[in-house]
């Protein structure tokens, strides 16, 4: 996990794990891999049991596309929500073309 995580707080924590479980979800499923990647952010960022609740459900329904919105990634926080979308769409030893073109327009769009 990325130096970085620690600094996140509340929202920030649930913003990032919300755009981890879009990322995921890019290639229109989650693989095992991933949802294990996942799982670890959640203990590693030690959300509460309601927030835990969320992101299960976003692993089995991804999130609304309206409510990802890049323009909610605080700029001191960008490099550590990229880092981990990296590792996430590399956690099954597979990129999808459609999760190389989210992480480009992504990282466009946080210029």
């Amino acid at each position: 996990m990325p130096d970085g995580l620690d600094q996140l707080k509340g929202r920030e924590r649930l913003n990032l794990l919300k755009f981890v479980c879009s990322f995921a979800w890019a290639d229109l499923e989650i693989r095992s891999e991933e949802r294990r990647f996942i799982k670890r952010l959640v203990e590693r960022l030690e959300l509460d049991p309601d927030e835990a609740e969320r992101v299960e459900d976003w692993l089995d329904l991804p999130p609304s596309p309206d409510s990802v919105d890049p323009a909610q990634i605080p700029d001191k926080h960008r490099e550590v929500f990229l880092t981990v979308l990296d590792q996430v769409i590399r956690a099954d030893g597979q990129i999808a073309m459609e999760e190389q073109e989210h992480i480009a327009l992504l990282r466009e769009m946080l210029g």
